[in-house]
């Protein structure tokens, strides 16, 4: 299994639109972020998590010419906004929550009606809620977590684990994360957030997961820049950064 970072960033993005601070105006690539999203590629098959406003730069920076499925994390704009690029793929199956699914169709009508226009998206949407199922004979095992008040899933497959935009999770979810070899987990920021994992909650609640590595991502240019954070973490815990690819 390989997992390719096509971004890292939160909803903003990494440089932030006029700011002046270090990171924004840093030089260092590893401190440019798009926003967050992982290809999860088995053999011959690719699995995108999340399609944010950038992925049409992140697929042709990176070379993606198939995408097997897209699962979804939760509605969020900087999590779905760019799945209208997925035209370029020919028919592509969604996985995610039934709020999700009708948020798509409330956005995107012009890709569910009866009479399509050439060329829109070819999307068909699957619901799923925290039962575990299967794409091509790939186990997908879906994790509760909650972003802030709002109930989002996160996913396993295989030994990775990934959660994106979390604030809490309760114990029967952590379960679902035993013998993980890699979880990558959101780390917003240093100072707390109310919808979001500070660094400090992050590496707490990845040690409490006793997954072999760690990898933080979703992370805002408050922050800090990535190679004076990056020293300041243990030793089996990491700064995800865009183009980031990992073996498992």
């Amino acid at each position: 299994m390989q997992v390719l970072f096509l971004g890292t960033g939160t909803s903003t993005g990494i440089p932030y639109i006029n700011c002046t601070c270090d990171v924004c105006q840093s030089k260092d690539t590893k401190d440019k972020r798009l926003r967050s999203s992982v290809v999860v590629s088995l053999g011959n098959e690719q699995l995108l998590i999340d399609c944010g406003p950038d992925f049409r730069q992140q697929a042709i920076l990176h070379d993606i010419s198939q995408i097997s499925a897209v699962l979804l994390t939760h509605e969020h704009f900087d999590h779905v906004s760019g799945i209208d690029d997925l035209r370029a793929y020919g028919e592509v199956s969604i996985y995610a929550e039934n709020r999700v699914c009708e948020n798509i169709v409330r956005n995107m009508p012009y890709c569910f009606g009866e009479i399509k226009y050439p060329g829109v998206p070819s999307i068909s949407l699957h619901e799923i809620d925290t039962t575990p199922f299967t794409i091509k004979k790939i186990e997908i095992i879906p994790i509760r977590i909650f972003h802030h008040k709002l109930p989002i899933l996160g996913f396993r497959i295989g030994n990775f684990v990934y959660l994106t935009d979390i604030s809490s999770i309760d114990n029967e979810e952590i379960e679902k994360l035993q013998d993980v070899d890699v979880l990558v987990v959101d780390a917003l920021r240093i100072q707390p957030h109310f919808s979001h994992f500070s660094l400090e909650q992050a590496i707490a609640f990845a040690q409490k997961s006793n997954a072999k590595k760690i990898y933080f991502t979703h992370i805002s240019h408050q922050l800090g820049k990535h190679e004076e954070i990056a020293k300041l973490l243990p030793n089996n815990m990491y700064l995800a950064y865009d183009g980031l690819k990992i073996i498992l």
